[in-house]
């Protein structure tokens, strides 16, 4: 177990370490440029197309407020709060500040993947669209790439056990079994049946509760930080 435990950290250390977080950021620098800014400089127009919905001959299953709510209610959760609070306690208050940076580059990377996305995207057998990375690295970069995508399709499936519902699924039973006394076994069965019962309708079902659900989780986020920054102002 303790060899396990090396080599995990040992592997950690390489994945994360200064060569990943150069790349994150210099490709995040790159695309910046070569953009001319245009994710900074559009976020006003950004905007105006979220909350304008989609044009119904447009192509597509989801509304744009849909697709932003659906990929935020992946992205606040246990890393948002676990992962900031322990990048400061190691790296001290300098930590935001480089976080903020990373994601003001970060931008453009995100933008990028999105627009390659769409542009290569299929239709499936049940008229649905579906893609994302394992589809344009396929048919962007040439079928001598097949084997890429097929690796990104294979860790992320595994990758999704574990890093966001081993995690997340986890965290929410610990809370629920400390606060109400609820056994982890029923916590996670309730969730199972309700997390089922969503995915099954397929992404327009998960869209429509994500574009329900995420805003006011949002709110409460922001507020639940607001409160703890007031209570801990003097310290």
């Amino acid at each position: 177990m303790d060899s396990l435990d090396i080599f995990l950290k040992e592997l950690g250390g390489v994945v994360w370490g200064p060569v990943t977080l150069f790349f994150l950021f210099g490709v995040g620098l790159y695309l910046t440029v070569g953009l001319k800014l245009l994710p900074w400089r559009s976020v006003g127009r950004a905007f105006g197309l979220l909350w304008a919905g989609r044009d119904s001959s447009g192509k597509g299953d989801i509304t744009p407020f849909q697709a932003l709510m659906t990929a935020l209610s992946a992205t606040i959760g246990t890393g948002n709060i676990a992962g900031v609070a322990t990048a400061i306690f190691l790296g001290g208050p300098g930590a935001i500040f480089w976080m903020w940076i990373t994601a003001l580059f970060g931008m453009a990377t995100k933008y990028a993947e999105a627009v390659l996305a769409i542009k290569y995207r299929e239709v499936d057998s049940l008229g649905r669209y579906v893609g994302g990375p394992m589809y344009y690295i396929r048919k962007g970069m040439g079928e001598k790439w097949k084997w890429l995508a097929f690796l990104f399709a294979l860790f992320g499936t595994l990758a999704s056990f574990g890093i966001g519902n081993m995690v997340q699924a986890n965290s929410v039973a610990d809370a629920v079994h400390s606060v109400f006394g609820i056994s982890g076994e029923v916590t996670g069965l309730v969730m199972m049946v309700l997390t089922g019962i969503v995915i099954i309708g397929g992404i327009g079902r998960i869209a429509q509760v994500a574009a329900k659900l995420v805003p006011f989780m949002a709110i409460a986020y922001v507020i639940c930080a607001v409160i703890i920054i007031l209570i801990h102002f003097t310290e």
